[in-house]
């Protein structure tokens, strides 16, 4: 019977794993069925709303920290630079366009046929959140691109 890398370490990653990737969705799985019947009855059901999204969230952490933990070596000197920047990256190109989108949703909502255009006008307040999402999302974008096709320094 071959074991293979059996250590206690190996056996917490493999649990945390299963636990974040197996359970926890399953768990949030009944939440939502619960949710569901307490909304059909007309019961409070926002308690298990709440639950089903932390155990998403569980599960989506898991996988954020394993790609943020394994991008370089223990030892390697830049390893926080790495997953500071992979972070920073990750918000700008996916967080804040989603955000852009949801704030352009808000303002279709509150934007009226007669509508009034004025800086304190809540349609505006979304219009221009959403503006400046994509405008920092597209800035960091466009300095990725100098930095890959840049030439190697100033001569």
């Amino acid at each position: 019977m071959n074991l293979g890398n059996m250590t206690f370490d190996n056996g917490i990653l493999h649990l945390a794993n299963w636990m974040g990737n197996v359970i926890m969705p399953t768990i949030a799985a009944a939440f939502i069925i619960i949710a569901i019947l307490q909304f059909s009855k007309g019961q409070e059901f926002s308690h298990s709303m709440y639950g089903a999204l932390a155990c998403l969230l569980v599960s989506g952490l898991t996988r954020a920290f394993e790609t943020f933990a394994s991008q370089a070596a223990w030892n390697n000197p830049d390893l926080y630079w790495i997953s500071i920047r992979t972070l920073i990256d990750w918000v700008a190109n996916v967080i804040l366009p989603v955000y852009a989108a949801s704030q352009v949703a808000a303002m279709a909502l509150r934007l009226g046929i007669f509508s009034l255009v004025h800086p304190t006008s809540g349609w505006l307040r979304h219009f221009v959140t959403a503006a400046l999402c994509l405008m920092v999302s597209g800035l960091l974008r466009l300095a990725e691109f100098f930095v890959a096709h840049g030439t190697g320094g100033v001569t």
